[in-house]
């Protein structure tokens, strides 16, 4: 018998895994087999699979609503918004759909205040190398990877990259177009790179200094996942606008642009919208997440899960040299540089019944939910003890 051809589009390199069911960190495949899920769907199972308060949220408000459009209010919308501003920097939230939606929600909103404010020319904005923002053309363009871009024709203009993680160089960059700076504290895609406390402080008093805009994409590392709600809070900075994703509906797509009152007020009627943008399933989800998120001890907790995770992962890196020959990230946030191919170490991992994700620089991405065990923590650790045995025979 032949194989049966697949209708989807052949955009991803798909492992031959079929997972029908899931509780908490653990994922079960049609067949029965159980792997550990410290994927996380990218980051995105704040809180694992089937979270019995985000079954029952999702639950109660599919019996009454599901979708009413934002041509009208919208009380569970309203509802997530007050939680997110109580909790942050920011006074207005717009909603979206994915990560991608809120970062171009985020440059249009950087660019509309400047032409709001007599500074039309005021248009382009700077990044960094390894930044990831989304898979629109916009959110493309302002990551500046040539490798996601080809092929697409030409890219949208006003986007520069800054190759390094240096002060003077962003602001050799600055000049009387640019309207703003992009950055992810925490970066995923781009080799799991904590930009560090001091850059974000000095990039704050850059944009003061020069009356830019400082946007951060906190998609990835938003939501507790470095045991903090935003990962910039470490620095103790705010942003003028935030775009954040991915942990907030905790695997209902949701997306948002955080702003400040100044800057979420030039977002007028027409300038932007979103059809499924902020319905009431997605908020209701949302709105579950952030209380458990925010429920008492719960980033205490993360935080010690993290430095359990990081004392054995040292040992672990110090143990196989040959294997691996850094340890990065924040918090759940995890990134291990390797020295074989992350793809090759991804499938040795995947083959003990652990999921991990490759990341840019050849790094090994480890973000488990956030509410995994120490128990499940040892689980996965020795899992890669034996992947490291097993890849360093293959090679011998």
């Amino acid at each position: 018998m032949s194989e049966q051809k697949s209708h989807i589009m052949p955009t991803y390199n798909r492992a031959d895994l079929r997972f029908v069911r899931g509780e908490g960190a653990w994922l079960e495949t049609e067949t029965g087999e159980k792997y550990l899920d410290f994927g996380s769907g990218v980051a995105v199972n704040t809180l694992g699979h089937a979270h019995p308060k985000l079954v029952a949220a999702l639950g109660a408000q599919s019996e009454k609503l599901w979708h009413v459009s934002n041509l009208y209010q919208i009380p569970e919308q309203e509802k997530l918004a007050d939680m997110l501003c109580a909790n942050s920097f920011a006074d207005l939230v717009f909603f979206g759909n994915s990560g991608a939606e809120a970062a171009e929600g985020m440059i249009k909103v950087m660019r509309k205040y400047h032409a709001e404010n007599a500074a039309p020319e005021r248009v382009t904005l700077i990044s960094f190398k390894g930044a990831f923002h989304g898979r629109t053309l916009a959110a493309l363009a302002a990551a500046g990877n040539p490798d996601y871009l080809e092929g697409f024709g030409p890219a949208p203009q006003g986007f520069v990259q800054c190759q390094e993680l240096d002060v003077e160089a962003v602001e050799a960059m600055i000049d009387e177009t640019t309207a703003g700076i992009l950055i992810e504290p925490v970066q995923g895609e781009g080799g799991v790179r904590d930009v560090g406390t001091a850059f974000l402080r000095a990039l704050r008093e850059l944009c003061d200094k020069h009356g830019i805009l400082l946007g951060f994409d906190e998609v990835q590392c938003g939501i507790g996942r470095t045991g903090k709600l935003f990962a910039h809070e470490y620095a103790a900075v705010e942003p003028d606008v935030m775009a954040i994703a991915k942990g907030i509906g905790g695997g209902f797509p949701l997306g948002a642009v955080l702003t400040t009152e100044t800057v979420g007020r030039v977002l007028q009627p027409g300038t932007h919208g979103s059809t499924y943008g902020g319905n009431p399933l997605a908020c209701a989800v949302g709105a579950a997440v952030l209380d458990e998120v925010l429920s008492d001890g719960f980033l205490d907790r993360v935080q010690q899960t993290a430095t359990y995770f990081r004392q054995h992962l040292a040992r672990l890196l110090d143990e196989n040299s040959d294997i691996f020959e850094d340890l990065r990230g924040s918090g759940l946030m995890v990134g291990l540089k390797c020295k074989p191919a992350n793809s090759d170490v991804v499938a040795a991992l995947r083959d003990e019944k652990v999921l991990t994700i490759g990341a840019g620089e050849n790094v090994l991405r480890i973000v488990p939910p956030l509410n995994v065990t120490q128990a499940e923590v040892d689980i996965a650790v020795a899992a890669i003890e034996t992947a490291c045995t097993k890849l360093r025979g293959s090679t011998a």
